[in-house]
């Protein structure tokens, strides 16, 4: 299995996440399926099924992220000398060219991407864009909206 990218905020969200399913929603869903099996015949009772059913998805998601957190490849860019480059893990503002729109993006691996917070992930069309460039140059990227050009304004490495 190859390495999952991951930031050191998105590493410990992961392991409070998993933390929680285990110790405190995994228990829940247990009492659940008890309290249904008291109610009687089971091929009939929709609490059973329906806490059953919980568990299961619990479990796939514990795996889930206990599978990524064991392939993760934690990258921690504030331990990293800042060249200017855009690497995983930076924060980058860019320069829309044609309508001289300034954003600034998180590069962020994909369990960890909310466009709302401004972090996308190194797998998005921006970002794969973006990977590599250094202060000043300008790119052009594919994105959804068709080809747009983009200057890097800054590179942090916070």
């Amino acid at each position: 299995m190859s390495k999952v990218p991951m930031t050191v905020v998105g590493a410990d969200q992961l392991r409070k996440e998993v933390e929680f399913l285990k110790f405190d929603r995994r228990p829940k869903i247990t009492e659940a399926i008890a309290s249904a099996r008291e109610l009687g015949d089971l091929k009939e009772n929709a609490e059973y099924h329906a806490a059953r059913e919980d568990q299961g998805i619990c479990e796939a998601r514990i795996r889930d992220i206990e599978g990524k957190l064991s392939n993760a490849q934690i990258i921690d860019v504030t331990k990293l000398e800042n060249t200017g480059r855009v690497i995983f893990g930076t924060t980058v503002t860019i320069l829309n060219i044609d309508t001289d729109a300034e954003v600034t993006y998180r590069i962020v691996g994909d369990d960890e991407a909310d466009i709302k917070q401004n972090l996308i992930s190194v797998n998005s069309p921006i970002a794969r864009g973006l990977i590599g460039k250094s202060e000043g140059d300008e790119v052009s990227i594919t994105t959804p909206g068709g080809l747009t050009d983009y200057e890097v304004i800054a590179v942090k490495y916070l």
